[in-house]
Order: structure tokens, then sequence, then C-alpha cells
């Protein structure tokens, strides 16, 4: 991790499942746009931690699209499958003190304990004081306490009941991946990461991620989480619901309408190139203008879809 912080350095970090789709590019504009409107540093981090989840050739594709698109990051591409070690070493600490440990139980068990939390089953804590006789640890689990409270730039203050809402979650996998909150937490203070905007279905995962960071003694950036698209059917734009990808042959007519998306002011005529296009974007970025829509202090929120084919 960095001894100094920059003034602002945002990132992106798409998961290598399919191709960029029109969800993501959104997500992108608008963290890329956040940055540079500050004079700041934009990251890239390909978050290819779940190899049966994803696609050969698909971090390549989501490269090549965003380059397409105009977006250029600062520095080298990050991939979390090269960083290992670094989440061992998070797994040791946590552990050495107490702040997790070992779970035998599986999905079933967890399922019939019947407690609901905010993202489905909440685990019972079966396993909180050692595990039962005669059973072998499957999965690691972090051990979570009290409230977390914190500042959206979009959705205002929020409140997570960690025990309650979430319980204790799983920061090393039974197949023996390390966890995506684990591994964000630790990749964020390594690129040191100020500032973090992405979409709102990660809204109910930023307490758990701030909980992370005070325990292993990490920065904790500011977040802005943006409204999701969503398809005809009233669900999230996503790689595993077959979102079309972007049409990377024609990208202004996508940048229009995902610019349009963040409620964003667009000029009088379309912009003639990418540079005119995100020379004006840049200039004319406000994040207050963007709504939280839903109930966001307790869960994911959504917006609308963009009236335009893409």
């Amino acid at each position: 991790m960095p001894s100094t912080r920059p003034q602002y350095r945002g990132r992106f970090a798409p998961s290598p499942t399919g191709p960029l789709h029109f969800g993501s590019l959104v997500a992108a504009l608008g963290s890329c746009l956040d940055a540079r409107s500050q004079g700041g540093e934009w990251r890239l981090r390909m978050e290819d931690l779940d190899p049966p989840r994803e696609r050969p050739g698909a971090a390549e594709s989501i490269l090549r699209t965003l380059d397409r698109f105009g977006f250029e990051w600062d520095g080298p591409v990050l991939y979390q499958s090269r960083r290992q070690a670094a989440y061992h070493e998070a797994l040791h600490y946590l552990l050495a003190h107490e702040l997790a440990y070992p779970c035998a139980c599986s999905r079933r068990q967890v399922l019939a304990a019947g407690l609901r939390g905010v993202e489905g089953p909440r685990y019972p804590g079966t396993c909180r004081n050692g595990l039962p006789a005669g059973t072998p640890a499957r999965a690691v689990r972090d051990r979570v306490e009290g409230r977390i409270t914190f500042p959206d730039r979009i959705c205002g203050t929020v409140t997570q009941d960690l025990p309650q809402e979430i319980g204790d979650f799983i920061v090393r996998r039974a197949d023996g991946l390390y966890a995506y909150q684990l591994a964000v937490v630790v990749d964020d203070a390594f690129q040191g990461i100020t500032h973090v905007v992405r979409g709102a279905d990660l809204l109910s995962s930023t307490p758990r991620q701030i909980h992370l960071q005070r325990q292993l003694g990490l920065p904790t950036p500011e977040y802005a989480h943006l409204p999701l698209v969503l398809d005809a059917g009233g669900r999230k734009l996503s790689k595993q619901s077959q979102a079309r990808p972007v049409r990377e042959e024609e990208p202004l007519p996508v940048l229009w309408a995902a610019l349009k998306f963040l409620g964003q002011p667009l000029p009088s005529e379309r912009p003639e190139s990418l540079d005119a296009f995100w020379k004006w974007a840049i200039g004319q970025w406000d994040i207050s203008r963007i709504d939280c829509p839903g109930d966001a202090h307790r869960h994911p929120v959504s917006g609308t879809v963009p009236e335009t084919r893409v």
C-alpha cells in the first residue's frame, strides 16, 4: 500500500465473465468522469477471482471495448488472479487476531436455519465459538459486530446493522477461493483508491468492506453508488442474464445514452468525435445531479432503462 494517498484516485473493476454491456459502461463512465473532473487518476482492476464464472478472452474484450470508447486509464491493469499472496496475508491476520474463524456449515445448513438478511439467508453463527465436534472446516467467515454508518455521495447517510442484516460473512470460500469482499478491500488499499464510484447493487456490500478495512487497519475511500440499468423485465443488466454487449463500432451514441442516463447535461448537438465528447462530459460532470432512487439506506437501488437502443 502506498505510504501517501493521492488527492483523488478512482477505479473501475469489472469481472471477466463476458463482454462489456451497457450497465457496466454506465459504471465505468461515471467513475471515470468523477475522477477526471477533479483532476484525479483512474485505475483499472480486472476482478478475475472466480475462474468457474469467467469466460476465455473476456478480459481482453473488456479492455478493447474501453479503449475503443475513448477511456484512458492510469498505470497498468491490476489482475486479482496475481494477488493471491496478498489475500492470504490478510486472511492470516484476521485468523491470528480472532477476527475470522473456520466454518463447517454448508449452504443447505445455513438455509435451514431460517434467518433472513438483506441478501438472503443469514448465517446463524453455528461455528462462531468453534467447530462442532467431528466436522472439518469448509470456509472462513469474518466475525461481525455493531452497526456501520457511512456517507454516500449520492444516497446520503447509509446505515447497516451487520449482525442482524448480514451476519458473519465468508472471506474464503469452501472451494478455496478468496471472497470478493476481502479481495476488494485489500486491492483498494494496495492501489491507493480514495474514491469508489460503482453500481448501487454493491451498496449493501459497502458496510462489510468498511468493517474489514477497520479490522485490517486500512483506509476507507469515499463511496458513491450509481443507479442501476434495468432490462425490460425490471432486472439489473448483467452478463449472467445475457445482457447484450455494447456496440464497439458505434461508441458515440452509446456514450451519449450513458451520459443521459446519469442525469448529466447534454450539448445542443451531439459531439462529432470521441475527443469532443470526453471534453464536454468531463467539463460538465456534476455527481449531485444523480438521484438515489429507492430505499437506498437499507437495500440496493435501481434506475430506469435509457430510451435508446444499445
